[in-house]
């Protein structure tokens, strides 16, 4: 139908969406801006990357999430999580892929570090006892000048540990520890009898369980079981920064989280044969059935969706406070040791 002054409705339709959309161009420039990413580069420090705590970050690597968020990840295994946060201290990394527990220590230390989007939400951890060189054992008790394996001193291995240990009024100092870090290394060192008992994680404890060469008397695998040994919930690995990194780059650490959350909602429905494909062949140790086993340990402790459990900042600090007593619980700010803006944004971008 045309106008009386010749103007169809079609073209008045067509010049009013002309009109909508010129002015919503400085808004969508606007936000093309915001979005923007300060860095593209990131290094990435890890320590021990083949740990199922780390399966997140290897699942967002390996499936292509950092680039669909444009970045260009480097990721660096440096084997324990204290060099993976040294070299980030250093500034020869961008990001840390640690322990939540690193950010509390650090700022003891005066040094302000954040963690920004959480991967694990228990420490994934077991504890066993040698069949070997323990075989009537009964209880902690039993562990009193014995050696135990961790994968590092200060790791949360070591700190669940010292927490088992206290269950029964013994202190770090009655035992001896034997750094542990890499899976090799460990294996070797319980069935030698080099060590009476390991904590660590999987895939290493699961092998060591399921050929009888420990007895598990605590595990921090389960929500349950992190409880049972911390008291509450105790977040583990994330990605934290310096306080100053985050702050100028936001959209960077915005990109960061988004491709985390992504690989902890592709997780969630991930069947055996997705993670099999999905996993380098070097992290399997050979056993695919073993290393699947192991993902079934600690399925129930991935993130579901970044954020830093309620109450968790407060369960490690607890914990870090006991085992080191210079820690002074009143002396920390929680709150400057992780946020959940980013992991709160990429929750509702990705649904999960």
């Amino acid at each position: 139908m045309t106008r009386p002054d010749g103007i169809s409705r079609r073209y008045l339709g067509k010049a009013g969406l002309l009109l909508a959309t010129s002015l919503a161009m400085p808004a969508l420039k606007a936000q093309t801006r915001q979005r923007k990413l300060e860095r593209t580069r990131i290094v990435i420090a890890v320590g021990g990357k083949a740990a199922l705590g780390y399966l997140p970050l290897t699942i967002s690597e390996q499936l292509g999430y950092f680039k669909a968020e444009g970045l260009d990840v480097e990721i660096h295994d440096f084997g324990t999580g204290a060099r993976a946060s040294q070299t980030v201290v250093s500034g020869a990394a961008d990001v840390c892929s640690g322990t939540f527990a690193r950010t509390i220590e650090l700022q003891f230390k005066n040094q302000s570090f954040q963690s920004f989007v959480m991967q694990a939400r228990t420490p994934q951890i077991a504890f066993g006892v040698s069949v070997r060189t323990l075989p009537h054992f009964k209880n902690v008790a039993d562990l009193k000048g014995r050696k135990i394996g961790v994968a590092s001193l200060g790791s949360a291995s070591y700190f669940t540990a010292g927490l088992v240990l206290a269950r029964f009024d013994l202190k770090p100092s009655d035992v001896s520890f034997v750094e542990l870090a890499s899976t090799s290394s460990a294996l070797a060192a319980l069935r030698s009898g080099q060590i009476d008992a390991i904590s660590h994680t999987d895939p290493v404890m699961t092998m060591l369980e399921q050929k009888g060469d420990v007895k598990i008397i605590a595990e921090t695998r389960t929500l349950k079981g992190t409880v049972d040994v911390f008291g509450g919930p105790m977040p583990s690995t994330c990605l934290y920064s310096a306080g100053d990194f985050i702050q100028k780059n936001p959209n960077t650490c915005q990109a960061l989280a988004n491709a985390i959350v992504h690989g902890l909602k592709w997780l969630q429905t991930a069947g055996p044969g997705d993670i099999i494909k999905s996993v380098p062949d070097i992290y399997l140790l050979g056993d695919r059935a073993l290393y699947l086993a192991s993902f079934d340990q600690v399925r129930e402790s991935i993130s579901l969706d970044g954020l830093m459990p309620d109450n968790g900042p407060r369960t490690a600090l607890r914990a870090l406070a006991s085992l080191m007593p210079e820690i002074k619980a009143e002396k920390i700010d929680l709150a400057k040791t992780f946020t959940n803006a980013f992991a709160r944004r990429a929750k509702v971008s990705f649904k999960a």
